[in-house]
C-alpha cells in the first residue's frame, strides 16, 4: 500500500510503498477513505510523543470501510462504514470497565502507538469496543474530522465543561478544535466568545455561532472578556495548547468558573506556569479533556442528524496523500482555516 512515512523525527516524511496491514484477532483493517491532518500529528513528527517508534506512519483522524476482520471480532463485517476515536481502549483495565476508554490505562492510538492512517489501509485494535458506525448520509471527509477535533470538543464542552444555556463560554484558539467548540457550545445555548489571532478564523467563528470575537493582537484578552461578560465566563477552553492561551483562559473566568485544557501542551510547553492565586482565591476548576469514548458518539451523531450540529462546515482544504508530507510539516504555522483532510489516495 501507499503510505506517508518518516524515518527520523523532524525529517521530511516521504510517500512510500509498504506492506498492507493484517488484522489482529481482535481488530480490523480499514480502507482509509479520509484522514485529517492534525497538530497532534505534527507533535508526533517533532518527537514530542514517547509512544512513537521509528520508522512511523502518522494519522489518527480517520474514516473508512472495513476491509478485513479478525477472528474474534463479532460486531463488524467487511463493507461497514466506520470511524474510530483517536484513543482506543484496551477493554480490560479499570477505566475501560467504568466506561472511560478516553483515559484507558493501556490505551492505543493509531498514528502514535502503531502505524496510522496516512495510508491506504490502517489496522484498528479491539474493534468491538472502539469502532463507531457512521450514518450513510455522512461523507467521509466530515466523518474523518469527528475522531479528534470534533469529538474532543464535544466531550470538552458537554461532558467536562457541562456547558448550559445562558452561560458565557470563551474559546481560545479557533483552529479545528476551537471552531468545533464554538459550534457545540452555541448549540448548547451558551454565549460564546471566540479568540484568535487570525481574522479569517474569527470570521468563521462568528458564522458558527460566536456572539462576539476578539483578536488577541488587539486586546487585553482576559480584561476585555471580563468586561463583556460583566465578571468573567462560566467556562473557558484553551483549544490551542500554549502557555499564553492557557493563562488567558484561566484569567478570564468568573469565580468558581471552569477552565478546560483541550489543546496539547508538549515539548517546551509541557510544564507551564499557572496563575495559582486566581485558581485558589476564586476556586477555579481545572479540567483536562482527552478525546471521547466510542459509546458517547451516539449523542453527538444524533445532534448532527437533527441539524443542530454541522461538522461538515468545519472541513477545510481537501488534499491528496502525496500532499500530506508538506501539510504535516506546516501544521505549526496555523495557516489553514478548518480541518485539512486527505481524501485522495
Amino acid at each position: 500500500m501507499k503510505a506517508v512515512l518518516f524515518e527520523k523525527f523532524q525529517s521530511a516524511p516521504k510517500l512510500v510503498t509498504v506492506d498492507d496491514p493484517t488484522p489482529e484477532p481482535h481488530g480490523v483493517v480499514l480502507r482509509v477513505a479520509a484522514t485529517g491532518v492534525c497538530r497532534s500529528d505534527w507533535h508526533g513528527w517533532m518527537g514530542h510523543d514517547s509512544d512513537i517508534d521509528l520508522p512511523h506512519v502518522p494519522g489518527h483522524e480517520l474514516a473508512g470501510v472495513v476491509e478485513a476482520v479478525g477472528n474474534d471480532v463479532t460486531k463488524w463485517k467487511v463493507g461497514d462504514k466506520v470511524t474510530v476515536p483517536f484513543i482506543c481502549g484496551c477493554g480490560s483495565c479499570s477505566e475501560c470497565h467504568s466506561g472511560n476508554q478516553q483515559v484507558c490505562l493501556q490505551q492505543e492510538q493509531p498514528g502514535f502507538t502503531h502505524w496510522g492512517s496516512f495510508a491506504e489501509y490502517v489496522g484498528i485494535h479491539q474493534a468491538d469496543l472502539n469502532l463507531v458506525a457512521l450514518p450513510e448520509t455522512m461523507n467521509f471527509a466530515t466523518a474523518a474530522s469527528l475522531g479528534c477535533r470534533f469529538a474532543t470538543s464535544f466531550r470538552a464542552v458537554v461532558d467536562q465543561g457541562k456547558v448550559s444555556a445562558g452561560q458565557w463560554v470563551a474559546v481560545h484558539g479557533c483552529g479545528g478544535v476551537g471552531l468545533s467548540a464554538v459550534m457545540i457550545a452555541s448549540a448548547c445555548g451558551a454565549n460564546v466568545i471566540g479568540v484568535d489571532l487570525d481574522p479569517a478564523k474569527l470570521t468563521l467563528a462568528k458564522e458558527l455561532g460566536a456572539v462576539t470575537v476578539l483578536n488577541g493582537r488587539e486586546a487585553d484578552v482576559p480584561e476585555t472578556i471580563r468586561e463583556i461578560t460583566r465578571g468573567g465566563t462560566h467556562v473557558s477552553l484553551d483549544a490551542l495548547g500554549h502557555p499564553s492561551t492557557m493563562t488567558n483562559s484561566i484569567l478570564c473566568l468568573r469565580p468558581r468558573g471552569k477552565h478546560v485544557q483541550v489543546g496539547l501542551m508538549l515539548g517546551e510547553h509541557a510544564a507551564p506556569t499557572v496563575p495559582m492565586p486566581k485558581i485558589v482565591g476564586q476556586e477555579i476548576e481545572l479540567l483536562g479533556s482527552h478525546g471521547m469514548q466510542a459509546h458517547r458518539y451516539g449523542a453527538m451523531l444524533d445532534l448532527v442528524a437533527s441539524g443542530k450540529l454541522d461538522p461538515a462546515r468545519l472541513v477545510g482544504e481537501q488534499i491528496s496523500l502525496a500532499d500530506a508530507p508538506q501539510a504535516l510539516m506546516e501544521m505549526d504555522k496555523f495557516r489553514s482555516v478548518g480541518a485539512t483532510v486527505i481524501t485522495r489516495f
